[in-house]
């Protein structure tokens, strides 16, 4: 029965998603589809409106919408052209320097949006015309700006993190902490393809190192770079939770923009603020669905299902997660990272101690290769996005990313049978 109600769910989510249906009403349609169904466990209208509403209601969900708010108001205050000139100065005197300026500005983003599709379509329109009104050829440049964008949701804030937080229900700080060295090893990979691109390509000479120049701008810039240190800071310290910390980041944003800069506007705010509320009211209905996806889905048994499926496959830890990095990637393609979390987290986190992984450890591997999808063709939603914000093809943008595919790997690799790459830093502060 459970190989027969799987493969209805699969048919049906399939086709209202092809159909164009919403992620999360897909998700609603096909589990109350299958109910009025013979084949599966019967409707339940109490509990099935029970099952939303405590998706809808769940306390960690709150970290979202501030998370959100802080960011906007954050590109309010103007301080993104005071970041990249900073990361001018800082790396901007290398060989290729506008191409490592590209990666610094996309880590330093990634506190401020934890959004990809955000960094490739915001900043990345910025460093985009930087590169190519400075001698470097529109491949070039659009082939960084979209290596470059995947590492913001790494790096906390991260709302693919909280997202698989609140659906594998385990601890969002705990996630952050884990986020942030891989996070830096894939900036690290990044900087490194660009210096040997810059060198084998004879890419523009950086411009002249001016320390003064460094100074100044790196005060300009303070105020932006000290949002995700208190983020990370506070939860590291034990001062806040990352609920917590997503407050503490709009309350930061609101004394930059009304108080520093003067450059919000009460109008400003309720643009923004309504733009959030928007955002969040999507939000909040995809979890409610996805709970109820998530009881329906034990209820059913379809985990042991495919507990009992994987584990026969093989017994190792790391071919298991090696091969749901592959099917991950694959789905990460062709739909949304928000989709594939709602569909395979609550599939997959009930397997975690069949299979031997950590959850904590797959969740950053999880949210590492989705967002690899984003940029692997032919249906990467960032590539159609560059696209979109720059003067290349399809075809031209695909052919610029090609040269980042192979440390993308490689350190998508190294996370995976490495687990301490991840586990380190919550252990060292008790987080673990």
């Amino acid at each position: 029965m459970s190989e027969l109600l799987l493969a209805a769910f699969v048919g049906f989510l399939m086709l209202f998603y092809a159909i164009g249906v919403p992620a999360a009403y897909s998700l609603g349609a096909t589990v109350i589809t299958i109910m009025l169904l013979p084949i599966g466990p019967p409707l339940n209208l109490t509990v099935l409106t029970q099952r939303v509403w405590a998706g809808m209601t769940s306390w960690i969900l709150l970290a979202v919408p501030f998370f959100l708010l802080a960011g906007r108001i954050m590109n309010e205050t103007g301080i993104t052209d005071d970041m990249f000139d900073f990361a001018t100065e800082l790396v901007g005197p290398l060989r290729g320097g506008l191409a490592q300026v590209n990666v610094i500005v996309s880590l330093i983003f990634s506190g401020m949006s934890g959004s990809a599709v955000a960094d490739a379509a915001g900043i990345g329109t910025v460093e985009y015309e930087a590169m190519t009104s400075n001698d470097y050829d529109g491949q070039s440049a659009v082939g960084v700006t979209g290596a470059s964008a995947i590492i913001g949701p790494i790096i906390p804030p991260s709302i693919p993190i909280i997202i698989y937080a609140v659906l594998a229900q385990e601890s969002i700080g705990t996630l952050f902490i884990a986020g942030v060295v891989p996070g830096f090893l894939l900036a690290g990979s990044m900087m490194a393809t660009v210096y040997y691109l810059a060198w084998k390509n004879d890419w523009p000479g950086g411009s002249e190192f001016r320390l003064t120049r460094l100074f100044e701008t790196f005060v300009r810039a303070a105020p932006g770079l000290l949002a995700p240190a208190i983020i990370i800071g506070g939860i590291l310290g034990g001062l806040f939770t990352a609920t917590e910390a997503a407050l503490v980041a709009v309350v930061y944003a609101l004394l930059l923009g009304f108080f520093y800069f003067k450059s919000i506007t009460l109008s400003d705010l309720y643009r923004v603020g309504k733009d959030t509320f928007e955002d969040t009211a999507s939000i909040v209905v995809i979890f409610g669905f996805a709970n109820l996806y998530a009881y329906w889905l034990t209820l059913a048994g379809i985990p042991s299902l495919i507990g009992d499926a994987v584990v026969g496959f093989s017994p190792s830890p790391v071919v298991t997660m090696l091969a749901l990095a592959l099917i991950l990637l694959v789905l990460g393609t062709f739909m949304e990272g928000t989709a594939v979390l709602l569909i395979m987290v609550p599939m997959l986190a009930p397997l975690y101690p069949q299979l031997g992984i950590d959850p904590i450890h797959f969740g950053i591997v999880m949210v590492l290769t989705l967002m690899y999808g984003l940029v692997t063709p032919p249906f990467g939603l960032i590539l159609f996005v560059l696209e979109r914000i720059t003067e290349e093809s399809l075809d031209e943008v695909m052919r610029a990313m090609l040269p980042y595919y192979l440390p993308l790997a490689v350190v998508l690799l190294l996370v995976i049978m490495v687990p301490s790459i991840s586990l380190a830093l919550p252990r060292l502060v008790g987080l673990l």
